[in-house]
């Protein structure tokens, strides 16, 4: 498996740092993964590259490059706060929504593309199942801003992992997400906190993050990849 950093044009010229993985053996499908709020760190390069190893070819843009270029952060501190001024102050969101998008379209052409985000992301990837084109599925996790966005209709398969722990997420807005029982949509709930997926942080853990990503599998295999 190939790993570089790139750099790619967006819709609004900007050129952006763009980590892109080459897939393993027989290629499944194109994935755009998006980051959290830490920026495209260790952890998410290292995300691509579990996913590259499953056979998918991967791009993770830095979303935060014109505010603030090769962002990277650690999980608490300055870094933390400075992550939080980034997504909710000065990077507007819909300019990630369009980086995506532009991401997916550079895949397109060579078959079905995925979306996949955490955090930050995982709010990202809701908005992509719900308005972005090109996409076959999309796998979202623990995404603070679905539940305000929950009136919202997934246009493709769709699955949202949650923890049950998670101390920036209440529990009532992922019901709501629940009660709204799109047929696109699937939440799965796990006994575990927020980032769960992330050997990086305290609230890891190691069973929901592999059954999370099993199932993330799972979809992508239902839907061409």
């Amino acid at each position: 498996m190939s790993a570089t950093t790139t750099k790619m044009t967006m819709s609004d010229g900007a050129e952006i740092a763009v980590y892109h993985a080459q897939p393993e053996g027989t290629r499944r499908g194109g994935l755009v993964l998006v980051q959290e709020i830490f920026g495209v760190t260790d952890h998410i390069r290292s995300l691509c590259d579990g996913y590259a190893a499953d056979g998918f070819e991967v791009l993770a843009p830095a979303v935060f490059d014109r505010e603030h270029p090769g962002f990277e952060a650690e999980y608490s501190g300055e870094g933390f706060a400075r992550g939080v001024e980034l997504a909710s102050k000065l990077h507007p969101f819909e300019l990630t929504l369009a980086d995506v998008q532009t991401c997916i379209d550079s895949l397109a052409d060579k078959g079905p593309v995925f979306v996949v985000g955490y955090c930050y992301g995982g709010s990202v990837a809701w908005k992509a199942a719900t308005s972005l084109r090109g996409v076959a599925a999309v796998s979202g996790y623990y995404g603070s801003m679905i539940p305000d966005a929950a009136d919202e209709e997934p246009k493709v398969p769709t699955i949202l992992h949650f923890g049950k722990k998670d101390d920036h997420i209440p529990l009532a807005g992922v019901e709501k997400v629940i009660a709204k029982d799109w047929a696109n949509a699937t939440v799965y709930l796990y006994d575990a906190g927020h980032g769960f997926n992330s050997d990086r942080r305290d609230d890891y853990d190691a069973e929901s993050a592999k059954l999370a990503k099993q199932r993330t599998l799972d979809l992508f295999a239902a839907n061409g990849g």
